[in-house]
């Protein structure tokens, strides 16, 4: 490391000690904040090729630079290309590579996935587990009703999605039924409503030992299930290696993985870690404002632990790539990088919206399936595949355009993508 490199980041730790946190990140300390930027982005990258600057010119030209829409966002998809079940073996799920620096597109099956990574490149897994979220209720009147679980508060009331929730106003009471439709004697009662729409539920009794009983895996509504989830989707719309209970939707890109796969990364030198973001209203909720600079993401918890953080740093140090397997990964590490010089153990929340143009400091590769139209998520990927460019969007709807020719399969149940 450079003498001068040396004594900046001396500098900037010794700043970062003195002055509160929520301080040297403010504007009020600019230059604070410009050193912080300019090493991390130093130190925190690895020496790859630089990412094209110029537009694909398959590309269809759309908003200029500083006016991206969420209209910009936008693609057809046919219906028939929205996945409804999962493939027959997970890693048999199909698998297209893009490079960034040429726009090169490449055609795999998920289980090539070693053969693309290099030896000594981290793949950081969202070890979140999904609950069976989803209860259906009745109302006193007989009338059916669907709760979708969020997040419990420390005063064991959860925060939730009703349907139909105009029908259902404050000090409404629910009869909460098995997935069968059977009575469980445990109720709910609506105690409050807030002004994102959700509503403040007070069970009977803590639901969390039954849960398994009385609960569906909450699987988006563009998997249509005529009587509701399947004995399948217990299994598979959960990853292999889901540990710490608390997502209400599933980080799909880990949905990939088998064991075996996991081994065999593991003799090829890849290094597996988690990290934990539970995965909530934030990752699916629908942009509703015209342009994408006015929309506020829902926060969503998650946790680096000590051991994660140390794999990291080493492989910085080491000028190793960091591979983010989906895009609930990435917004933690990238939360992470943006508030510190290096990576720290930590329990926090995050609201962050990536979206072009945007600087990426901590990720340099990502696994992820396709998404919807007009996602956040969609704006996401744009922003990684031109770092720090507006055009990333026309980059990923070109690719897009190439997977439908292709036929992949789109969303939750999905194929893969890979992009470095």
């Amino acid at each position: 490391m450079p003498h001068n490199a040396t004594l900046y980041f001396y500098l900037l730790t010794l700043y970062s000690q003195l002055i509160p946190k929520n301080d040297i990140f403010n504007q009020k300390i600019p230059f604070i904040r410009i050193i912080h930027r300019k090493l991390a982005n130093h130190f925190f990258s690895v020496k790859n090729p630089p990412v094209a600057r110029t537009k694909p010119k398959s590309a269809k030209k759309r908003s200029s630079n500083r006016n991206l829409k969420v209209a910009d966002f936008d693609y057809p998809l046919p219906p028939a290309l929205i996945a409804q079940t999962p493939a027959k073996r997970r890693d048999s799920s199909r698998l297209l590579s893009l490079q960034r620096d040429s726009g090169a597109i490449g055609h795999h099956q998920f289980r090539d996935l070693p053969s693309l990574l290099r030896p000594g490149d981290v793949l950081v897994m969202n070890d979140s587990r999904v609950i069976p979220a989803r209860l259906r209720a009745l109302k006193t009147t007989g009338a059916k009703a669907e709760i979708l679980l969020l997040e419990e508060n420390q005063d064991g009331t959860w925060w939730t999605l009703l349907r139909p929730g105009k029908r259902l106003p404050l000090h409404t009471n629910l009869e909460i039924q098995t997935p069968r439709n059977k009575p469980t004697g445990i109720s709910a009662t609506v105690q409050e409503k807030n002004s994102e729409g959700q509503a403040r539920l007070q069970f009977s009794q803590d639901i969390h030992p039954q849960l398994d009983q009385i609960g569906e895996p909450p699987l988006p509504p563009y998997i249509r299930r005529t009587s509701g989830s399947r004995p399948i989707d217990q299994a598979r719309y959960q990853t292999v290696f889901a540990q710490t209970p608390g997502s209400v939707a599933a980080p799909t890109a880990g949905l990939h993985f088998t064991p075996a796969l996991l081994k065999t990364l593991s003799r090829r030198g890849i290094i597996p870690c988690t990290l934990t973001l539970h995965v909530g209203l934030g990752t699916f909720a629908p942009v509703k404002s015209h342009h994408i600079t006015s929309h506020h993401m829902h926060e969503e918890r998650f946790t680096l632990p000590a051991s994660t953080a140390a794999i990291l740093n080493k492989a910085r140090r080491d000028h190793r790539r960091i591979i983010a397997v989906g895009t609930t990964t990435l917004r933690a590490l990238e939360t992470i990088a943006r508030d510190h010089i290096s990576f720290q153990p930590i329990t926090d929340r995050t609201r962050i919206f990536i979206h072009p143009p945007h600087d990426f400091m901590a990720v340099d590769a990502l696994l992820t399936n396709f998404h919807l139209p007009r996602s956040t998520l969609l704006m996401l990927i744009s922003a990684f595949a031109a770092p720090g460019q507006y055009h990333g969007h026309e980059t990923i709807l070109a690719t897009y355009a190439a997977a439908i020719r292709k036929k992949y399969r789109f969303f939750s149940y999905g194929d893969a993508m890979f992009i470095q």
